[in-house]
């Protein structure tokens, strides 16, 4: 989230994001900026000595945090290179600048209020719906839509917990067999919740991967069954507003949105599930929580088809042009210090 806020607060003009489960849209939603990740094999991802461990785990993403559209495609421009060192990396150019000239007149676009599953802080459902309209403002034709996920939030999040700990079990057995067990030597710098997954316990068989591979299909087929009909999808981008840092380091999101209990983790995150299926995904300002009054930043999140990042940037662009999110940066650069 540092990153963010020094984009926001004018400290940099912008920043680069690692998304694994929504570490670029999150930070970005939470500090009222524009943060894109692209579509799988988008933007390179060398890792090595694994180097197929992107997609084994959630997919994982580099992209741009910035206060304009504008400055996201410029920076998407040079991320969004050919590697040859990356096994998925898609070898074709966007025109992430162009992009923006485009109308968005007669798309049509879907929105989730909640991705089916979610609990949604009414705050941030009112400000979404809000910004939701300025789609057609543009020309668009919006229909709120069902996705058809038949597994609960809770579900979903613990698929991510299990599919991202597999990868973080082998970086950790690869630095312990360089000299360094940083679960035993350095646990009072970890999270209580982190250790409950690397204490040893969590040893998924080879038919619990496959499981879960499964379920994140469904994921991917509900999402791919959208854009059947339509040419994006809508969504809050996190289902509750900034949460207060914690006084012990340890901060992390609410237990429950709207009395239904949610993975203080990322049950709140609408993000995720993109990285189990691929789609391009942008957060941007869709206003603030007390409305021209103020109050905190909420985002909207756009999802593109599966290589749609050209669409993605057409509607981002189109949105900023109609409600323009600049004066919101004036909180940091008015707020006392």
């Amino acid at each position: 989230g540092g990153s963010a806020a020094a984009v926001a607060d004018g400290m940099v003009s912008l920043a680069q994001g690692s998304d694994g489960g929504g570490s670029i849209r999150i930070p970005a939603a939470f500090c009222g900026a524009f943060g894109y990740k692209a579509a799988f094999g988008r933007v390179p991802c060398v890792i090595r000595p694994e180097g197929f461990a992107g997609s084994t785990t959630p997919f994982i993403f580099n992209g741009p945090i910035t206060r304009s559209v504008a400055d996201g495609a410029l920076a998407m421009e040079v991320l969004a290179q050919y590697d040859p060192r990356d096994p998925y990396c898609l070898d074709d150019k966007v025109d992430f600048q162009g992009a923006m000239t485009r109308s968005i007149k007669g798309w049509k676009i879907a929105y989730s209020p909640d991705f089916d599953v979610f609990p949604v802080d009414p705050a941030v459902a009112q400000v979404v719906r809000a910004a939701v309209s300025v789609f057609e403002e543009a020309g668009a034709r919006v229909e709120e839509v069902k996705l058809g996920l038949t597994r609960s939030q809770q579900e979903l999040s613990e698929l991510w917990c299990r599919l991202i700990m597999a990868g973080n079990q082998f970086t950790l057995a690869l630095a312990k067999q360089r000299g360094l067990d940083l679960v035993k030597d350095h646990a009072d710098n970890l999270p209580p919740e982190y250790l409950r997954w690397v204490d040893g316990s969590f040893q998924p068989s080879a038919q619990d991967v496959l499981q879960d591979q499964i379920i994140r299909t469904e994921v991917y087929d509900a999402v791919q069954g959208v854009f059947a009909d339509y040419d994006l999808l809508l969504t809050p981008t996190l289902a509750c507003l900034p949460p207060d840092n914690a006084t012990d380091g340890n901060t992390v999101g609410p237990s429950r949105i709207n009395g239904e209990a949610v993975n203080p983790l990322l049950g709140w995150c609408l993000t995720y599930p993109l990285n189990f299926t691929g789609h391009p995904a942008a957060s941007i300002p869709a206003g603030l929580s007390g409305g021209l009054s103020g109050g905190l930043p909420v985002g909207l999140q756009i999802i593109g088809k599966r290589y749609g990042d050209s669409d993605v940037f057409a509607a981002s662009a189109a949105f900023e042009q109609l409600r323009p999110w600049q004066a919101h940066y004036e909180i940091c650069a008015k707020r006392p210090l």
